[in-house]
């Protein structure tokens, strides 16, 4: 399948190519966790850059559940307007725009100041940088009934203020993530212990957001193909779980792999079989397409044409792409004219696995914040100097975040 060919989706929507915009971590919400302007501009550099998707950084189905300061929250209408303007934005050159719903858990740092709760009372090891997060709570029945309900408003607000999809985030170590991993999920009664048990809340979840919403609203999934720890969520593990959402009215699935324990998003993987190709996890999903009724879409490290064939030509639907668009938001329209294009950040040669993660992601958060100002990306700035700059910035935005929060705002 060429990349810009249509691609026609259970609902029966279509999408108009075979590229989409992965999500990113932005950070670029106002003071209201609304979407800001720096924000809306950003999502017009890659509509008019001619991707086929674009699925939204980590949109936040609870205010006191952060993935970090300057994240987007949508839990109510107040702000609607605002969101009308940023899926109209995405919608203005053809593209579906699909809004990426999460909940952190125990993957919430500890300076913003909030009770961090789990499947189970499993504190994060990162070595010298787990005293970034604190010990979670483990969550009680109450607390995974309020959850399910957050996720399935929050889409069905999505749909009202014009998305055309949502992708429920159960990957990278996040919430629903922690529910599948046997590590971080320690449970005795019905959500934990075995498989079906642990998938449980993604199969709720899943099933009342498609039951909420329109049948041609997007409900799609992100799924870890491993999360590369012993002992934890497995490649099997994940056929099993893709077998069971089958049945459940998903229009696409997207693999990943990793953690923030155990960084995949970026070439880190712990597995050879993934490390030193462009496409991380395309063979994990290869193997998982074989069982799965929906398309199947691979995001990471994909940056050149020639993988982006070489994916599609495998039996998977689409390619996602991060950093590529990050730094080229108009790569898709690129390849039109010249194949060889081909972005890449400067390479960082820190030993840490964890530190170089957090440095990538400064890099790649330092070409965003960029093009939201309307200026050209830099993708040889120095991995030090985005860490650095962005450290100082969240550090900011955590106070103002801790202040809001304390005063009831």
């Amino acid at each position: 399948m060429k990349p810009f060919t249509a691609l026609t989706l259970p609902n029966g929507s279509v999408i108009p190519n075979r590229l989409a915009k992965a999500a990113m971590e932005e950070n670029m919400a106002d003071n209201d966790h609304a979407p800001s302007q720096e924000l809306i501009r950003l999502y017009q550099s890659w509509a008019d850059g001619g991707v086929g998707l674009m699925i939204t950084g980590n949109v936040m189905i609870d205010r006191r559940a952060m993935t970090g300061p300057g994240g987007v929250v949508l839990d109510s209408t107040q702000f609607g307007a605002r969101f009308e303007q940023w899926s109209r934005t995405a919608r203005s050159r053809g593209a579906q725009i699909w809004m990426q719903i999460n909940h952190p858990g125990r993957q919430m740092p500890a300076a913003m100041g909030q009770e961090t709760i789990a499947p189970s009372a499993v504190p994060m090891d990162m070595g010298n940088f787990s005293k970034q997060f604190s010990a979670p709570r483990a969550m009680t029945e109450a607390d995974i009934a309020d959850v399910k309900q957050r996720f399935v408003d929050t889409a069905k607000l999505a749909e009202q203020f014009g998305f055309t999809g949502v992708q429920i985030h159960a990957a990278h170590g996040y919430l629903l993530s922690q529910f599948l991993s046997p590590i971080t999920n320690k449970r005795t009664d019905r959500w934990g212990g075995s498989l079906e048990n642990r998938a449980r809340l993604l199969v709720d979840v899943v099933n009342g957001v498609r039951q909420a919403v329109g049948k041609g609203f997007a409900v799609a999934v992100k799924l870890n193909s491993a999360d590369f720890q012993k002992g934890g969520f497995s490649s099997e593990d994940a056929r099993q779980v893709v077998s069971m959402l089958n049945s459940l009215g998903v229009d696409l699935i997207e693999l990943s792999g990793g953690s923030y324990e155990a960084p995949a998003m970026h070439g880190q993987t712990r597995d050879g079989r993934t490390l030193a190709r462009e496409a991380y996890f395309l063979e994990f999903a290869k193997d998982i397409a074989t069982v799965a009724t929906m398309p199947i879409m691979v995001t990471g490290g994909i940056r050149r044409y020639p993988v982006v064939e070489q994916v599609l030509g495998s039996g998977i639907a689409m390619a996602g792409m991060g950093t590529a668009l990050a730094i080229d938001p108009h790569l898709p329209k690129a390849w039109r004219a010249d194949q060889s294009a081909s972005p890449l950040l400067r390479a960082i040669i820190w030993k840490n696995k964890v530190l170089s993660s957090i440095g990538y992601m400064a890099m790649v958060k330092y070409q965003l914040r960029r093009l939201s100002q309307g200026k050209p990306t830099k993708p040889n700035v120095a991995p030090a100097l985005a860490l650095a700059m962005q450290q100082w910035e969240t550090a900011i935005r955590n106070r103002q975040y801790r202040r809001r929060m304390n005063s009831g705002v």
